[in-house]
């Protein structure tokens, strides 16, 4: 049954890159990954799939290669030049790229990719460290309609909700309308935060009936244990929401679309960053709100 489903290589094990690679090897894909720590390789191996050397070693007999790594300058540096992907790939593979980026680098990937005979999918995701872990991740996708159906079995493999929006650059672009939302929504629930708490309110009541009504929301689900314990273990990083405000208030303004909220964000995320939390969850806004409100972090 296995021999059927495409070879996988998986370029960036990091975060999200793990959990999802794996979820394939538990769907009976084989997996070749590369990446920049060997630990991440072996915890690769260790689960059945394979630890390749380089770029070039991993996607040679691939069907399909996934990439997932932190931004446009990784997406360009693992896709382009002797050793990249677009050189070593076989004609006719499908390359899916799961990071976010701008969508102008997507565009401009699909159209280098055409030119090997490999196609291309931009299809980044929703959902943090933990939706990658339960394979409930939202996933956006931008290109043509037949490579989407193609990987469908795929997708399937490492989210629920999978949505072809539009040609190359779509799915880019709402991924950065999902970070903008993403972001806007912390920082409301840090406020809220901060607010009930010096007003000498029970907060794990308060958040719970929150939860309950109008202003309930996934985000406020998913961080809830965040701000109750002041516990900012990276699933999605400040660093990382930092770079995708700028996506999104770059490619705002190129389609004449104002975010005003999303701008005053922005400079909140990053005044976070300079202030030397950017390795914490985007959670950590509520430590802005503190230093803000005078409390003492």
């Amino acid at each position: 049954m296995s021999n059927a489903l495409p070879k996988v290589a998986w370029i960036g094990l990091g975060i999200m890159g793990s959990p999802m690679s794996e979820n394939l090897i538990k769907a009976g894909y084989q997996v070749t990954g590369y990446t920049l720590e060997q630990d991440k390789l072996d915890r690769l191996a260790a689960v059945g799939g394979t630890a390749a050397a380089s770029i070039a070693e991993a996607v040679r007999d691939a069907d399909v290669v996934i990439t997932m790594v932190p931004a446009s300058p990784q997406v360009e540096a693992i896709a382009y030049g002797p050793d990249g992907i677009l050189e070593n790939a076989r004609s006719g593979a499908l390359l899916i790229d799961m990071s976010s980026i701008t969508p102008q680098t997507s565009v401009d990937l699909a159209k280098a990719a055409k030119d090997k005979g490999i196609r291309v999918l931009d299809a980044p995701v929703s959902g943090g460290e933990a939706g990658a872990i339960e394979a409930v991740l939202s996933i956006m996708v931008g290109g043509e309609q037949a490579d989407f159906d193609q990987a469908k079995p795929v997708f399937e493999a490492l989210g629920k909700t999978i949505v072809l929006c539009g040609p190359h650059g779509s799915g880019q672009t709402v991924k950065a309308a999902n970070q903008l939302i993403v972001a806007v929504n912390i920082q409301a629930c840090a406020e809220a935060v901060v607010f009930l708490e010096k007003s000498g309110v029970d907060l794990k009541a308060a958040l719970d009936v929150l939860g309950g009504g109008l202003a309930g929301s996934t985000v406020l689900a998913r961080k809830k244990d965040n701000f109750l314990g002041r516990d900012f273990k990276p699933g999605f990083r400040i660093d990382l929401h930092h770079k995708d405000m700028g996506i999104v208030t770059d490619a705002a303004r190129n389609v004449g679309a104002a975010l005003p909220v999303g701008a005053v964000v922005a400079q909140l995320v990053a005044s976070l960053r300079a202030q030397g939390d950017g390795g914490l969850d985007h959670s950590a806004l509520l430590r802005a709100v503190e230093r803000l409100s005078g409390t003492r972090i």
